[in-house]
This record gives structure tokens, sequence and C-alpha cells, in this order.
């Protein structure tokens, strides 16, 4: 396969730099096409040039990575976005299923981003405008609440976005995730529940036993015993684990 072509996008020097030198020195099958210190920059590398992968700094001096797809007529390439954002522009991205590089950049992050984009690359479709996870994560970021965000599914078929709010349960299926949606529809998902575990716990959502992850705001009743049952607004009723019971109620008491 030809090497993987990419530009990065930063208005420091150091970082283009420092991050043009890992990607040298640690990643294999990399070509390095430009470094660009700004949106016109990067808008003339991509248009001179067949490029595979875009590392784009969000927050710019004047201006931000995003204004970057106002800028082309079509998303050919991967995103990987670099970030010395807090904590909530992290989850946004895990939101919106868009990878993303932390500053100072880890080596094996940027090597497991790399290995992505390869397999993306064989796998990618051009698409007119902006990239939806792009534009979901714009959405999250402006959200204050949460449960407000939309959530990136990836499927068989694709990614589809599905409000927060909207989801009552999440429950384990091997290695997989079948979500449970306020309308009665559901979706079979290709990640674990302990990766929505993780990315829901923030968002009123809590882990009831080793199957189950619930929307907290969408239990209406407790019912007693040695672990205990829940049921919920479309009173589908779920077991609570026994060691999950104490948590659990603390949390249903509030």
């Amino acid at each position: 396969m030809s090497p993987l072509t990419c530009i990065i996008v930063d208005d420091e020097l150091k970082s283009r730099e420092n991050l043009r030198i890992l990607l040298q020195d640690f990643c294999d099958d990399v070509a390095v096409m430009a470094l660009c210190s700004n949106v016109a920059e990067a808008t003339t590398a991509l248009r001179q040039n067949q490029i595979d992968l875009v590392f784009l700094d969000i927050q710019m001096q004047r201006e931000t990575g995003f204004d970057l797809f106002s800028k082309i007529d079509a998303v050919t390439f991967e995103v990987v976005f670099t970030t010395a954002h807090a904590e909530y522009a992290i989850k946004a991205f895990k939101f919106s299923a868009l990878d993303y590089l932390l500053k100072p950049i880890d080596i094996a992050e940027l090597n497991a981003c790399i290995e992505r984009a390869k397999q993306k690359k064989q796998q990618r479709v051009s698409s007119s405008g902006p990239d939806p996870r792009i534009e979901q994560f714009v959405m999250n970021l402006k959200n204050t609440h949460s449960q407000n965000y939309k959530l990136a599914l990836p499927t068989s078929s694709g990614l589809i976005f599905v409000k927060v709010s909207d989801i009552l349960y999440c429950e384990a299926s091997s290695n997989y995730t079948i979500l449970y949606f306020a309308d009665g529809k559901k979706q079979l998902v290709t990640r674990t529940l302990k990766e929505y575990e993780d990315l829901l716990t923030d968002c009123d959502f809590y882990r009831i036993h080793n199957s189950y992850l619930v929307n907290m705001n969408c239990v209406k009743q407790y019912i007693r015993g040695e672990g205990g049952q829940i049921v919920l607004s479309n009173n589908t009723v779920l077991d609570v684990s026994k060691r999950k019971k104490e948590a659990f109620l603390r949390l249903f008491s509030k």
C-alpha cells in the first residue's frame, strides 16, 4: 500500500515540527506533504496534493480548525484533531467518534491514530461537505448539558447519531451493546458496554448490573429485593445486582 499522506496544521512552529519529527521517526509508511500555520495554507496544500490525513489544531490565533471545512468542496481525508483543550472537549470528541491527540503527543497514541487512519483509507468513500462527525462535535461543544449531547453509534452500515436523553438503557451482548430508546426502537452497536459506561456515567447513567447501564432520569420505581429491580419509564423491569444496590439507591434518592 502507498504511504499515508498527511499535512500538519498548527499555528505554533514548535508543535508542527515536533509532530513532523514524531511521524518521521516512529511511524511507518507516512509521508508529511506540508506544514501549515493557518487555514489558508492548509487549503492550498489540500488542493495541490492528494491527502489522506490532516492533523488539525482546533484553536489557532485568529481562527479555528473548523474554518477549514468552509474553504473546501469535499472532505476526502481523515482528520485527527490535536488539542490541549480541557476535559469537556475530550468528552465531545468521544461522543462524536472523532480521533484526537492531546498535546504533548504520546507516541503510542499517535501510532494508534495512524493505524486507524490506514484502515479508514481503505474503506473511505469521498463525501461532499463537512464530515457529520465534525458538525456533531461542534454542536456538542455548544450544549451546556450532556443529556442534550448526540452520541455517534457505530453500526454495521455506518454511524448514526442519537440524543443521549432518548436512551433508556444499554444492554451488554458479548462484545457488542444493544441500546434501547424511548420510542421503542433498539440498536446493536459495535462497542462494549464498558465503553459506554465510561462515556455516559457523567450524563446521569449508572451501571446497575454487569448487563445493564441505565439512564437514571428514566427510572420511575425501585422494587426491593436482595439486589432489587428497577422499573423504567416504558415499564421495562431490570435487575439490580446486589453489589450495585447501595450505590444505586444513593443516586436514586437524590
